[in-house]
């Protein structure tokens, strides 16, 4: 696996666990609130370990466009600085 896949990964795991649901069962643009039943302190539990895992700060104004895997790895790839 490359790099940006395995990250890709990392994040489907992160988040996998805070809804309580297998990475497997993750879809890539499923919304996480409609979807998944995914209330504002997942998704703030969502950004902290991953801010942790990566060490990176990600602002609290993207939170509302973390809604699905997909963007997420978008707004983490934008503020860790990947280029991959």
């Amino acid at each position: 696996m490359t790099e940006a896949a395995d990250r890709y990964q990392e994040l489907r795991e992160i988040v996998a666990a805070v809804l309580e649901i297998e990475p497997d069962e993750l879809m890539e643009t499923a919304d996480f609130v409609d979807e998944y039943e995914a209330d504002s302190l997942r998704a703030i539990e969502i950004l902290a370990r991953i801010e942790k895992k990566f060490k990176i700060e990600i602002p609290q104004t993207l939170l509302p466009e973390m809604r699905n895997l997909k963007a997420v790895h978008e707004i983490v790839a934008s503020c860790a600085g990947w280029t991959d």
